[in-house]
């Protein structure tokens, strides 16, 4: 969902820096250690894009050598645990998203032409906020399935790179993975296709990660998804065994 339908990928970066460099300064003074900063570039789309929030706290830390009670998902935002970082983070989002929520054009167009051609179609997110975001971008109507990050916790699937959402996703819609195709522009998202053995898995390079994605797992790398408004979806990709 953010990132590939609605321009919502920045929100969730801007938000897990502010929440982390408060943390690390903090934690620096504390320690009288030079502050080092959460990285954009580096940290966000290595650690956390596209994650599970408390998955992304648990893994960012590690990648710092720091650990933190795990606590649990109602801690408060101020606590210092993961999921208190992770419920301060999402609540940084949820005063952003309130303020209003684009989806991309081509993403739209491309979701109403292959919904046109019998194509069925999930949206797949780690987000706790995707019917409200959906439904603010008017496009909660463009899906007949979605796994979210609620449905993800009730049921207990793992987040990416596991391919478990996506899987869970083609259960719902009733198509095996090879008959489907993932679209992503997050490196885990890009990897939980390949590993769940998805017919295609489509990257969406709006980060100019292009060569990144394929390198985990992308078939083919778009800049914008209305490059494949003109892409033949009832053409099998690979020739009948």
């Amino acid at each position: 969902m953010d990132g590939v339908i609605t321009d919502t990928a920045g929100i969730h970066a801007a938000a897990w820096k502010s929440m982390f460099d408060e943390y690390l300064q903090r934690l620096a003074k504390e320690k009288g250690e030079p502050f080092r900063p959460f990285d954009l570039a580096a940290d966000y789309r290595a650690h956390v894009d596209g994650k599970p929030r408390y998955d992304g706290v648990r893994d960012f830390l590690e990648s710092r050598g720091l650990t933190l009670p795990e606590g649990a998902p109602s801690d408060p935002p101020a606590a210092e645990t993961v999921c208190g970082l992770g419920n301060r983070k999402d609540e940084l989002v949820a005063a952003r998203l309130a303020e209003g929520v684009d989806a991309y054009p081509g993403s739209v167009a491309l979701l109403r032409q292959v919904r046109h051609a019998g194509v069925r179609t999930a949206v797949v997110t780690s987000s706790q906020h995707c019917h409200s975001v959906l439904e603010a971008a008017h496009v909660d109507d463009l899906f007949d399935a979605r796994v979210d990050g609620r449905l993800m916790a009730e049921e207990g699937l793992a987040g990416k790179p596991a391919p478990d959402s996506f899987l869970k996703a083609a259960r719902m819609l009733g198509v095996p993975p090879e008959s489907a195709a993932v679209v992503e522009d997050a490196i885990s998202g890009v990897q939980a296709g390949a590993r769940g053995g998805f017919g295609l898995v489509i990257g969406v390079a709006r980060k100019a990660n292009a060569e990144e994605l394929i390198a985990n797992g992308a078939d083919l790398v778009v800049a914008d998804l209305a490059e494949l408004l003109t892409w033949d979806f009832s053409r099998p990709r690979r020739p009948a065994a």
